[in-house]
C-alpha cells in the first residue's frame, strides 16, 4: 500500500515519530514535507526550521520514508504523482485553503492524538526527541 504524509514537522518531536510509525506499519510511505513559503501561507508564520533541516530529520529517524517536497503553487501535485492508497493525517492537521478531504480520491484516515499537552509544537514544550 501506498502511503501519503503532509507536513511541516517543525521541530520533530515524538508526536511526528508516532505519524510516521503508524504509516509505516500501513505500507511504503512518502513524507511531502511543507515548503517554507507554504507554511507561512497556511499557518501566518515561517516555520522554526528550514524545509532541508525539517526533511533531513525525517530521513534521519525513518531512512525507509521517501522524503520530498511540496509544491508551492499545487498542493495535490503528490497526490497525483504518487497516486497514494491512502493519506494520513494527524489528528490535529488542517488541510491547505481550498483544500477538503472530500477532494481525494484515495481513502483519507485520521490519527488520534499522541499526548499533544505534551509533545505539540505549539504548545511551545520542548522534548528530548526534539533535533
Amino acid at each position: 500500500m501506498r502511503v501519503l504524509l503532509f507536513g511541516t514537522f517543525d521541530r520533530f518531536h515524538p508526536g511526528h515519530a508516532f505519524v510516521l510509525a503508524e504509516a509505516a506499519k500501513r505500507g511504503d510511505v512518502t513524507v511531502v514535507v511543507a515548503l517554507d513559503e507554504n507554511v507561512k501561507r497556511i499557518k501566518g508564520r515561517p516555520p522554526s526550521q528550514p524545509a532541508s533541516e525539517r526533511a533531513e530529520a525525517i530521513k534521519k529517524l525513518f531512512p525507509s520514508a521517501n522524503v520530498i517536497f511540496g509544491d508551492s503553487g499545487d498542493f495535490f501535485m503528490p497526490v497525483r504523482s504518487m497516486r497514494p492508497d491512502l493519506v494520513l493525517l494527524g489528528y490535529d492537521q488542517k488541510m491547505p485553503p481550498g483544500v477538503s478531504e472530500a477532494d481525494f480520491s484515495c481513502h483519507i484516515e485520521r490519527l488520534p492524538a499522541f499526548e499533544p499537552w505534551a509533545f505539540k509544537s505549539s504548545y511551545g514544550k520542548i522534548s528530548d526527541f526534539e533535533l
